[in-house]
């Protein structure tokens, strides 16, 4: 509705789009949102997210579950670049790539937890990967490339906490 409020405004002149980016930078990352939760949706109604998961869960057939659940998590983790919107992604992959690391033979905590953890640490990793990405990133301290950049360094760093010492620490306590 926003954004079909938006652009009636722009239609009909009342605003240009320079009005509106000079304004504030919540209308320029309400604007790249809208499109990208739009596109998300779309790839989830017309089948494509389940041809992607099928492709690649396929290619994971015989591996060791440890490999497939790590490969699995990196790909959930870095496909958060594709969606404006944790929510849409969860529910479109969780219980697809939870499956996949079942099948890979994964104890299910171990396939669980990682896809757990990542549908909240790729937060960070896009200016409008969440609810509150576009207020930080309408602020205006940073800007997108410097957003990714950084998000991808801290991904990173969660990677090689949650995948090998998480995993790690897991056996130890016995969750697996």
């Amino acid at each position: 509705m926003a954004l079909a409020g938006i652009s009636a405004q722009l239609v009909f002149r009342i605003l240009t789009w320079n009005d509106l980016i000079g304004e504030t930078k919540a209308w320029d990352a309400l604007m790249w949102f809208a499109p990208l939760l739009m596109m998300a949706d779309e790839l989830n109604t017309t089948g494509v997210v389940k041809v992607v998961s099928e492709a690649l869960f396929a290619r994971l057939g015989g591996w060791p579950w440890g490999a497939a659940v790590a490969v699995l998590a990196l790909v959930y983790l870095y496909v958060h670049y594709g969606f404006a919107s944790m929510t849409a992604q969860v529910m479109a992959l969780y219980p697809a790539f939870l499956a996949a690391g079942l099948a890979a033979g994964a104890p299910p905590l171990a396939a669980a937890l990682p896809l757990a953890y990542f549908s909240n640490l790729n937060a960070g990793i896009t200016h409008y990967g969440t609810g509150s990405a576009p207020v930080f990133f309408g602020a205006g301290y940073v800007g997108p490339a410097e957003w990714w950049k950084l998000g991808f360094v801290v991904s990173l760093v969660n990677v090689a906490i949650w995948l090998g010492v998480g995993m790690a620490w897991w056996k130890v306590i016995g969750l697996w």
